[in-house]
């Protein structure tokens, strides 16, 4: 129960991130779809359920994210976690 509370906050977390990152004039809607796939696929690909993607985990369900692994653990743990996706993600953005 425990951990369920806690993806759950994370994932509220995860979407006030996004919404505050949204350029303004952009569509709320797209934003908020994009959010919900994020976090779709990162507990899909979460098999263990403990808010951590290792390598393998990443590889297996979010190919994308996989290709950027080492980019994203950059507490070189060996696993990320969904604010460091969002993260990379708002980095990645910011820079294009």
């Amino acid at each position: 129960m425990k951990k369920l509370i806690a993806i759950v906050l994370l994932c509220c977390a995860s979407t006030v991130t996004f919404a505050q990152a949204a350029p303004q004039g952009g569509n709320p809607q797209r934003m908020e779809r994009m959010v919900q796939q994020l976090q779709s696929r990162f507990a899909n690909a979460n098999t263990t359920h403990d808010g951590k993607l290792t390598k393998d985990q990443a590889a297996a369900g979010m190919p994308m994210v996989a290709k950027h692994f080492d980019e994203i653990d950059t507490q070189k743990a060996g696993y990320i976690t969904l604010p460091q996706i969002e993260a990379f993600m708002q980095e990645r953005g910011a820079a294009h």
